[in-house]
Parts: C-alpha cells; sequence; structure tokens
C-alpha cells in the first residue's frame, strides 16, 4: 500500500507540473510527448486523476484519526 501512496503522489505532480506548464507557457508537455489526446495520453490524464482522487481520499482517512 505504501508503494500505491508513492506512485500516486509522483503522478499528481506530473499532473500539477503539466497544468503549470500549460497555465504559464501554453505548453501541454504529456500532449507533446504522447500525442494530442491520443490513447497514451488519455491513459496519463486518467491516472493522474484517479491518482488525485485516491490521495485525496486517503489525505480525508489520515485527517479524521
Amino acid at each position: 500500500m505504501k508503494s500505491l501512496g508513492l506512485i500516486a503522489f509522483i503522478l499528481v505532480i506530473v499532473g500539477a507540473l503539466n497544468w503549470g506548464l500549460v497555465g504559464f507557457f501554453k505548453f501541454d508537455l504529456v500532449a507533446t510527448i504522447f500525442g494530442d489526446m491520443s490513447i497514451a495520453s488519455r491513459v496519463i490524464y486518467a491516472l493522474v486523476g484517479l491518482a488525485a482522487i485516491y490521495k485525496l481520499v486517503a489525505s480525508k482517512v489520515h485527517c479524521c484519526k
């Protein structure tokens, strides 16, 4: 379970950095590497979203203990 948390953390950081690049420079790194809305980029976006949900739920569990 600890490794799942680490993977989720890394994915959330990747997503946050990508959104920072989009916001500041209009540069989508994921789309540049994997193609604009290709299957691979959509999988990356979906994994980042799932990781964010996982971290949100995990932080709520730890917060309420």
